[in-house]
């Protein structure tokens, strides 16, 4: 038996003896007696009696053990020229500082901070700052339009609100403090004062009485130690993309998250102390949360802070400049990242000149990683292509490839298999497990590792309804897939990206597979489009490759013959056309959703996460044409 599965097995049969050993990688002010209360299921708490600080365990715990003078963060920032360094003595005392200002402010254990800020450093401060006293962050993503600014204020009711001047974008400065000031106009709590990071790119103007900036405060600022808080206290709340009316708050516990971030950048991500791990991603989002911010320094490791694009800052070769500069060994991003870096540079000529010697393994996740675009980042670069399959509410890998603990033979299209912790099911839509090979409902068994949501922000009830009610005894993640003879999963997308053809029950997601292994293809999406005869039909779309050249019509003939060859004419696969661009999230998720309402003539409001809202007009003209 390998040691991945000895791992996997023992986590399944025996959680509380597998979570009590992976605790002691955590500094206890009082160590866990009990680790799993279930007294209260299906709502379950990990480590209920153990006593910590995540701060410490960030930061003191690495400079008391001599770490002081490493870098802990990098911040790279080609949109303003600047790459700055702060070594772990350094962040440790500006945190304690920041600490100390939230704390003459007001902000006590249990207040919320909400944090509305581009990516710099002061943003991994404050996140720290908070967890340092006890109070608990979120962090909504810089740029949110007022009105999602407003309702994730009214929800949290923050005692302060943190925010930069302006984030920058590849070539536009974006003004934060007016979209503050009027979601503080629309919100009914107010929180006491908000603190502005002033960058001389867009400096604010201050309401007196209620805006300091961050100089001000810290400039008498005193230090303050860590506050000892509960295991099951909450470390942050992170509100989902795409939420109506109360937004949903993702709830993070501190001893739980502390114990599975640190497991999982040994054992699936085979990052130790002192190495440089780099998560293009941004603090607004989960994998920032987990992977720029916390993971890394609970493992005292660098981690990279980037401010900047795949593309555009200054080219396609910017990602693999960080790399080289500053010696990474693992870069985890999303394949949207690298299929936008394919399109503008498809012979990856921009990589020469740049030594990726330091480069281990590339890690994607955030969407499906298509076969072919595993394949093209793995001959490109030469080092394993890692898929691992998440969600906001896990807060770290539910499958994987466990590269620390054993490196497992990679296969296309799947993240392979369940980590350790997580007991992964297929089920039909009555709850019955389906054999390797079938299609069904993705769900985890309860309980639910260490890390993963407890419940939701001041809504036990709602979180029962949304995720435990539908298959009882287990979580559902809203994703479909299967397993294969060999264990390994397979995650073809969104359940509610299943369309039924004519009673046929099919995944858009296949067919986004065979349309993304055409040459000429460097992105693509497929949707279920209302059909008064069959139910629905799908329809593709994709992006062409930089220089493709290929002719539309005699392209999307090709491309309706492969679907047909490969799935099959039940398919009903007649209708593709090339696009500039598709309509993504900041973090990279194609908005499926958006699109299809489009295209059935609705007229859809523009999602506050999208990266480029000119990508709509398309779909509106589609829509718009009888």
């Amino acid at each position: 038996m390998g040691a991945y599965r000895s791992a996997y097995e023992r986590s399944i049969a025996d959680p509380a003896g597998f979570w009590r050993e992976a605790a002691a990688d955590i500094d206890w002010h009082r160590a866990p007696e009990r680790i799993l209360d279930d007294s209260g299921a299906p709502l379950y708490r990990w480590f209920p009696d153990g006593v910590l600080n995540t701060c410490h365990n960030a930061l003191d715990r690495h400079v008391a053990a001599g770490r002081g003078d490493q870098p802990a963060v990098i911040h790279d920032s080609p949109v303003t020229g600047m790459v700055r360094t702060l070594t772990y003595a350094e962040l440790l005392a500006e945190t304690a500082r920041f600490a100390g200002a939230l704390r003459r402010l007001g902000v006590g254990r249990g207040d919320r901070v909400l944090l509305y800020l581009a990516m710099v450093p002061e943003a991994v401060i404050a996140m720290l700052a908070c967890a340092r006293i006890g109070a608990v962050h979120s962090v909504v993503f810089g740029g949110f339009a007022a009105h999602e600014l407003a309702v994730r204020i009214d929800d949290a009711r923050p005692a302060v609100v943190v925010a930069t001047s302006c984030g920058i974008e590849v070539d536009r400065v974006v003004p934060y403090h007016p979209i503050l000031a009027a979601a503080l106009d629309e919100a009914t709590h107010a929180p006491a004062h908000c603190v502005i990071v002033q960058r001389p790119q867009e400096p604010a103007p201050l309401l007196p009485g209620r805006d300091l900036t961050w100089d001000e405060v810290m400039a008498d600022a005193e230090p303050v130690e860590c506050v000892p808080v509960a295991a099951t206290d909450p470390l942050y709340v992170l509100y989902t993309s795409g939420t109506t009316g109360r937004p949903k708050g993702v709830v993070r516990d501190n001893g739980g998250h502390a114990v599975a971030l640190r497991w999982s950048m040994r054992n699936v991500y085979g990052i130790e102390p002192g190495d440089v791990f780099w998560a293009a991603s941004d603090v607004g989002w989960v994998v920032g949360h987990s992977y720029i911010v916390y993971a890394p320094l609970l493992t005292g490791a660098t981690t990279v802070l980037y401010e900047g694009k795949p593309v555009g800052t200054p080219d396609a070769g910017a990602f693999w400049r960080v790399v080289a500069q500053h010696r990474v060994a693992a870069l985890f991003t999303a394949p949207t990242a690298i299929r936008a870096i394919r399109r503008q540079d498809p012979d990856g000529a921009l990589l020469a000149g740049h030594d990726l010697s330091s480069l281990r393994t590339l890690f994607l996740a955030g969407e499906r990683l298509d076969p072919d675009t595993w394949a093209w980042a793995g001959e490109r670069l030469g080092v394993p292509v890692v898929d691992n399959w998440w969600q906001t509410e896990t807060g770290w890998p539910v499958a994987a490839n466990p590269r620390g603990l054993e490196p497992l033979p990679i296969k296309p299209g799947s993240p392979s298999v369940p980590v350790p912790g997580y007991d992964v099911r297929v089920v039909d839509g009555g709850g019955r497990e389906v054999p390797p090979g079938t299609d069904g409902s993705i769900v985890i068994r309860l309980p639910l590792p260490p890390g993963c949501l407890p419940t939701l922000w001041g809504d036990d009830e709602r979180y029962v309804r949304s995720y435990l009610a539908a298959f009882p005894g287990y979580y559902l993640t809203g994703d479909g897939g299967r397993f294969d003879s060999d264990g390994y999963l397979y995650v073809m997308g969104r359940t509610d990206d299943v369309i039924n053809v004519a009673g046929h029950r099919l995944s858009t997601g296949a067919m986004e597979e065979v349309l993304a292994a055409h040459p000429a293809v460097a992105e693509c999406a497929v949707i279920g489009v209302a059909d008064p005869l069959k139910g629905q039909v799908p329809s593709g779309y994709v992006v062409l490759k930089a220089g493709a050249g290929a002719d539309p019509d005699a392209l999307a003939g090709e491309l309706v013959a492969l679907v047909r060859q490969r799935i099959g004419p039940v398919a009903a696969f007649r209708r593709v056309t090339v696009v500039p661009a598709l309509p993504k999230t900041r973090s990279g998720k194609i908005l499926r959703r958006t699109m299809r309402g489009l295209v059935e003539g609705r007229d859809e409001p523009v999602p506050p996460t999208i990266e480029d809202p000119a990508a709509l007009a398309v779909f509106r003209d589609l829509g718009a044409t009888p």
